[in-house]
């Protein structure tokens, strides 16, 4: 566990697992900024009390209760209680839960769960024992037992939504300024260079772009700068030799941004994947 001023926190991947990161915590004044996740975040919820910001309005899950977030919503984490809170997360990605659900009788789309805070004690269990085995380094029980989890979640509380994923939907200047802003990590326009280069002006891109992706451009810039840092760390290059790739100012401003999104440092990242920091990157 990473000790962050009494606030603890694992987040590791078991190699039958890869497309699964795992992440057992304690957190009491540690806040998730506005961020989003390319996958699904599962959240087990064992004392205390989180609360997170989700465009249905600020969500409160307590002990027991299970919080999920769809891949690419905007939202938040903090403590409701004094105490804070503990929980277990598992992050599966958007292709093993298709595949899952592909397997249950979905005819395809992406599922989604339309609820984020869940009452649900036998699914809670569930959950919980899954996550124990992959604490545990059980590849065989971990990897079962996954399966049958996400099932049970998805037969109960997901909904299929049939079509393409939420970048079809999006207008054609905010696809195109996302597309400019995700090759521009190191030296990224100005609002003012980047809403001439889509074709309209400042602040309607700025509206449209908060509208429909639920941040503004600078702060959805960070967010594909730390997806981007975590590749180049699950590599092996060093964190400093990251920032410097990945648009951040140093090191420090890497492992703020880092910390708010994904909840561990850097290093700790790193470290969940056995990557071994060098300077070219891959070995």
């Amino acid at each position: 566990m990473s000790d962050m001023g009494g606030e603890v926190a694992r987040y590791w991947r078991l190699p039958a697992l890869p497309e699964v990161p795992l992440l057992r915590a304690r957190f009491v004044t540690h806040r998730f900024s506005r961020h989003t996740h390319e996958g699904y975040t599962i959240g087990l919820v064992e004392t205390g009390v989180e609360e997170f910001d989700h465009p249905a309005g600020v969500e409160r899950a307590g002990p027991g209760s299970i919080a999920v977030v769809n891949p690419d919503v905007v939202h938040t984490g903090y403590a409701g209680t004094p105490e804070g809170w503990t929980y277990r997360v598992l992050y599966p990605s958007e292709a093993l839960v298709k595949e899952i659900a592909g397997e249950l009788g979905a005819r395809g789309g992406t599922p989604t769960f339309p609820v984020p805070v869940l009452d649900d004690p036998p699914t809670a269990a569930a959950l919980r024992t899954m996550h124990r085995a992959g604490e545990a380094g059980d590849a065989l029980a971990a990897s079962t037992l996954l399966r049958t989890a996400l099932a049970r979640l998805l037969t109960r509380h997901a909904r299929h939504v049939f079509g393409g994923g939420g970048t079809a939907a999006l207008p054609p200047v905010v696809r195109s300024a996302r597309e400019i802003l995700h090759a521009s990590l190191v030296e990224p326009p100005s609002l003012e260079e980047l809403a001439a280069a889509v074709g309209t002006a400042p602040f309607p891109l700025l509206r449209a772009f908060r509208a429909t992706v639920g941040l503004p451009p600078h702060a959805y810039l960070n967010q594909v700068r730390v997806r981007s840092a975590r590749a180049l760390l699950e590599d092996g290059l060093r964190p400093a030799e990251v920032a410097v790739r990945t648009g951040f100012a140093d090191q420090a401003h890497l492992t703020r941004h880092f910390k708010r999104a994904v909840g561990v440092p850097p290093g700790a990242y790193q470290s969940a994947w056995g990557a071994q920091p060098s300077v070219s990157g891959r070995r």
